[in-house]
């Protein structure tokens, strides 16, 4: 039966629409003022700036709009601000949670903190960046350590989601052990240490404040290994995971704090948080722990580069994404809600959110995956525009032509001046497109004869294809995986006369065989080293021989709350090493090709992009 009934589902009527409220944040900064001097301040050029309070209530009231569950008020310094309990009693009254990023001194004051808590303060991000006053008043240049541990002692056992935050730099270095050892005594606070970015304060006076990123990666782990003993949990932000072995899944930054908007003073709307500030170096590209990594901070890439990066290639990746299915709007079919109604262009993330349309309803969707980076899945959704609505009744959509219904951009997004910023509005496909872009594959593979070696051959998804060739003598075939099971189950529906070895593709031992044909048939971004591989299959090719290579590269699904908790349940282990399309796996095949110093001529190339399925071929010919 076809599960497609949140591409339609009615939705209640409301002007403007009221987005359902999930547990996401917003950022709201209310000034750059602030009672402390932090050394490596990254507000330091703007601290004169104040927002107006009448901004900043109206900016809760949009948050409200939106669907937050939370305001979170930031600065500079938030609770120097006389509005602070106006605003706290706002966003109370608005139904919203409320929560600081704070140096805590005014919460050393019992009976503020008692206020605010009674005015749903539910989160806290409290600033503490050493274990004594001579290291934290340092780094602050301000006699604020003993009010910042009594705000701790005031917030702790309240229920509250409470962080401690230590920004490392060479300052206190060498003195992250004593702050474990002081939140040792906060059972309910979690210990977070952040890289310091060179901006404002920091820029400034770079050399004297930026420690490099391996010593703040090993003061890290020695701090957790000791917080382990303590029974802390440690986090960490502003460090590369690949430089934090056995802590690559403790990292903390806005979306795992679960920001979903965020607002400077003077800006007209929310905007979706994001990691501009930060960078993926060439280095990273490969890395498989991309997808929730912070890279390295603008500012110090710059200076130093990305010579200290250790990027992890070795473990399997996701090949695909969830877009969980958040609310159901409605809009005459002739606008755009965006565009031309009141839910605006700019809190909407270009690639996370997705809005569905099928006549008058409108499904929203969002994507919270960290396996991909923001710029991965804006990539897959509007560059290779691989996005789907699951119509499978098991955790994992099986056959895809059957299951997945295309979404592709609607015709009202055409001249649309926002066309590259914004999230965009998807409408369903109701085309076989996995049918007609696999029949190209069938057509190459139905023209193979002779010697043909199949690498990563698995369970032969064209072995209907191969078979009858098989059969009456056109190809004389041997597949090869290091999957002994696989093999058995494809040994029991080969014909007679084929051949089957185990082994991996990287590592190949068929002594001084030469083959008329070799294929890579959805097995290419399984293999752990490909340019080896590739390496391989070419000096196994004849001359005139023909390489195929064929995969599929990552997708988006759109799925109700139910089947992302199912497909999130699955025992389903990833196999993917990475997500390489025509265009990776080309650079590939020719880079090794000139290595070998071998001519090749390209027989076919089928691209991924809007309107084809996730699937691309690459056809080649040994000159």
């Amino acid at each position: 039966m076809d599960d497609r009934s949140h591409l339609g589902r009615a939705a209640r009527p409301s002007q403007p629409p009221k987005l359902q409220p999930g547990d996401y944040k917003a950022l709201i900064k209310v000034g750059y003022g602030c009672n402390e001097h932090c050394t490596f301040c990254h507000t330091l050029d703007v601290r004169p700036i104040d927002g107006d309070a009448e901004e900043v209530e109206r900016k809760i009231v949009r948050a409200a709009e939106l669907g937050h569950a939370m305001v979170v008020l930031s600065g500079g310094e938030p609770t120097i601000r006389p509005e602070l309990l106006r605003w706290a009693a706002q966003v109370a009254g608005l139904g919203l949670d409320l929560g600081l990023v704070t140096n805590g001194r005014a919460l050393a004051y019992a009976e503020l903190t008692d206020k605010l808590v009674a005015h749903r303060l539910r989160y806290v991000y409290l600033s503490l960046h050493g274990g004594s006053a001579p290291v934290h008043n340092r780094l602050v240049r301000s006699d604020a350590f003993d009010q910042a541990v009594a705000a701790l002692r005031n917030l702790s056992g309240r229920g509250l989601d409470l962080t401690v935050n230590c920004v490392v730099t060479r300052q206190n270095l060498a003195h992250l052990r004593g702050l474990v050892d002081l939140v040792a005594a906060f059972a309910d606070v979690t210990l977070k240490f952040s890289m310091v970015e060179p901006k404002g304060g920091a820029a400034r006076n770079f050399e004297l404040l930026v420690p490099r990123i391996g010593a703040v990666a090993e003061a890290v782990l020695a701090a957790a290994a000791h917080a382990r003993q303590r029974g802390v949990r440690v986090q960490h932000g502003g460090i590369p995971r690949c430089l934090l072995p056995g802590l690559e899944d403790s990292y903390s930054d806005l979306r795992s704090h679960r920001y979903w908007t965020m607002v400077e003073i003077g800006e007209p709307d929310l905007f979706p948080v994001d990691d501009d500030n930060k960078r993926h170096p060439p280095a990273c590209a490969g890395c498989s722990l991309r997808g929730g990594c912070p890279g390295l901070y603008r500012g110090y890439l710059d200076v130093h580069g990305d010579g200290e990066l250790r990027p992890v290639t070795d473990r399997p990746r996701a090949n695909s994404f969830n877009y969980t299915l958040e609310a159901v709007h409605e809009a005459p079919e002739a606008t755009c809600p965006l565009r031309q109604g009141p839910l605006g262009v700019t809190p909407w993330e270009r690639g996370r959110h997705l809005f569905v349309r099928r006549g008058p309803a409108i499904a929203r969707y969002r994507a919270d995956t960290r396996d991909f980076t923001d710029e991965e899945i804006a990539a897959v959704k509007h560059d290779l525009g691989q996005v789907y609505v699951d119509a499978a009744r098991g955790p994992a959509p099986q056959d895809f032509a059957r299951e997945l219904v295309p979404l592709a951009r609607s015709p009202l997004c055409a001249g649309c001046p926002h066309l590259s910023s914004c999230t965009g509005m998807f409408e369903p496909v109701f085309e076989d497109i996995f049918t007609r872009d696999d029949a190209v594959v069938r057509a190459r593979l139905a023209e193979l004869g002779g010697d043909v070696l199949d690498l990563g051959c698995g369970d032969a998804p064209y072995l209907d294809v191969l078979a009858p060739r098989i059969a009456g003598g056109a190809i004389r075939y041997t597949g090869v995986d290091p999957d002994e099971a696989a093999l058995a189950r494809l040994r029991a529906r080969l014909p007679p006369g084929a051949a089957l070895e185990v082994g991996d593709a990287e590592a190949l031992e068929l002594g001084e065989r030469r083959f008329d044909a070799v294929t890579i048939l959805r097995s290419y971004n399984h293999l752990r080293d490909p340019d080896r591989v590739l390496v391989t299959a070419l000096l196994r090719l004849r001359r005139g021989g023909v390489l195929v290579v064929c995969d599929n590269t990552a997708f988006g699904l759109a799925r109700t709350p139910a089947q992302t908790t199912r497909g999130e349940r699955s025992s389903v282990r990833r196999e993917h090493y990475r997500n390489d399309t025509a265009v990776e796996a080309a650079g590939r095949i020719e880079a090794a090709a000139a290595g070998l110093g071998v001519s090749l001529a390209a027989l076919d190339r089928r691209d991924i992009g809007p309107g084809t399925s996730n699937q691309w071929l690459l056809v080649y010919s040994l000159a």
